[in-house]
């Protein structure tokens, strides 16, 4: 058995690689495919530690200090709650950056334009190019909605997807691509998302306000004013500074989603849509909004990142029958992909192929269909081409040698 048909056999009968594995998006796995993260995971671990460091000292000196200056056992509940709330809130953060959000699966092909008949025939030797529309039109509760062709996922987008330029991915119900979780905000984890934002600013304020109880019973315990009571407890000042300010954005994130989701919006339609300007065509009325969120079942994932990858994508590619990308021919750009056009110039193109086929037909002589060259190498490229000319005459035939000399003579 020869290398290439053990390679056939292998590529038939072996194991293929996993999904995760030859994953196109941007994205990062962990625990063999059971955990996905965006490419900027790694901020997952600075939002960590912002909510660890202000907790823990929170626990060492707010805590432990109530606990030994007060004997009717109010620190320790203070401490157990907070580091059971804070334990919550840290799942809540892996939950909503560690799955996946709503990912579509990419196409290995272009979609046929309805009502295609592959059959027919529309020249002798040639299919024109069909070129596929850029959006289609799809009613939902009687309004038109304009769904995008995604060239990088070779897919019409469903209603509310977006293509999320930093993970790579096409996601359902697209919200935004958070940087504090490092993950796309999606169908699948917007719920974990707000849960997460909102026991944060609950959290905050927890602190915020038992820092405060620390420090008054400090004034009235010494019989003292507030400020000298504030200037015996240094650390509870530290974390009223700290969950102030950071109440502010935690807070305010929270009270934003609450309006997206008594409205029925994404932050990226409201940015973009200004549904207080157009009819919002998903807004059934708050109560009806915030079940969908919080009261409806999660969809599955439409990925199994576990799973083997399909032979079938990678050895028998799919013919497109010449249909053609919506930007095929023009200046090609994905707003939201962030790439810069790149202009196709067939006079261009046209002049650099016309001038490699002059280089090679210098290296061809018409005598004898024989090849003169300098150098075996050249001699090489040049006999490949002869090869095609000689109406698919093998260039590895056993009766020429690499100098184009018929051997034996």
């Amino acid at each position: 058995m020869n290398g290439a048909s053990a390679g056939a056999v292998a590529g038939a009968g072996g194991e293929g690689p996993l999904v995760y594995q030859a994953w196109k998006g941007s994205n990062v796995f962990f625990l063999q495919g059971r955990f996905i993260f965006g490419p900027d995971a790694r901020s997952l671990f600075v939002t960590m530690f912002l909510i660890i460091a202000p907790v823990s000292i929170f626990c060492a000196f707010v805590a432990k200090e109530l606990m030994d200056r007060f004997s009717y056992g109010l620190g320790l509940p203070v401490m157990v709650a907070a580091v059971l709330f804070t334990a919550y809130d840290l799942s809540l953060l892996l939950l909503t950056s560690g799955r996946d959000p709503g990912i579509i699966p990419r196409n290995s092909h272009p979609p046929e334009p309805e009502g295609f008949d592959g059959n027919a025939e529309v020249g002798a030797n040639q299919t024109p190019p069909l070129r596929l529309p850029r959006v289609k039109d799809v009613v939902v509760n009687g309004i038109t909605v304009k769904t995008k062709y995604c060239d990088t996922c070779m897919l019409y987008r469903p209603p509310r997807c977006s293509h999320c330029s930093i993970c790579n991915n096409c996601v359902e119900r697209f919200d935004h691509h958070c940087p504090w979780v490092g993950q796309c905000i999606g169908l699948r984890n917007y719920r974990f998302f707000y849960m997460f934002v909102f026991s944060t600013t609950l959290l905050c304020l927890y602190v915020f306000g038992f820092c405060w109880v620390l420090i008054v019973k400090i004034r009235n315990a010494e019989q003292i004013t507030i400020w000298k009571a504030m200037a015996k407890s240094p650390a509870s000042i530290a974390l009223i500074v700290y969950t102030f300010i950071a109440v502010w954005f935690v807070g305010g994130l929270s009270v934003f989603h609450l309006y997206l989701m008594s409205t029925n919006q994404t932050t990226y339609e409201n940015f973009r849509y200004r549904y207080d300007q157009r009819a919002n065509p998903y807004n059934r009325g708050v109560v009806e909004n915030i079940k969908e969120i919080f009261f409806t079942p999660i969809p599955p994932s439409k990925n199994n990142f576990r799973a083997r990858v399909p032979q079938e994508q990678g050895l028998r590619p799919r013919s497109t029958n010449g249909f053609m990308s919506p930007n095929m021919g023009r200046a090609v750009g994905d707003i939201e992909m962030g790439r810069k056009p790149v202009a196709w110039d067939e006079p261009r193109m046209a002049a650099e192929i016309g001038d490699l086929g002059a280089g090679l037909s210098n290296l061809l002589e018409d005598k004898d269909g024989r090849f003169r060259s300098a150098s075996p190498d050249l001699s090489r490229d040049a006999l490949a081409v002869g090869g095609l000319e000689e109406q698919g005459s093998s260039v590895l035939n056993p009766g020429r040698t690499s100098w184009g000399v018929e051997a034996g003579r």
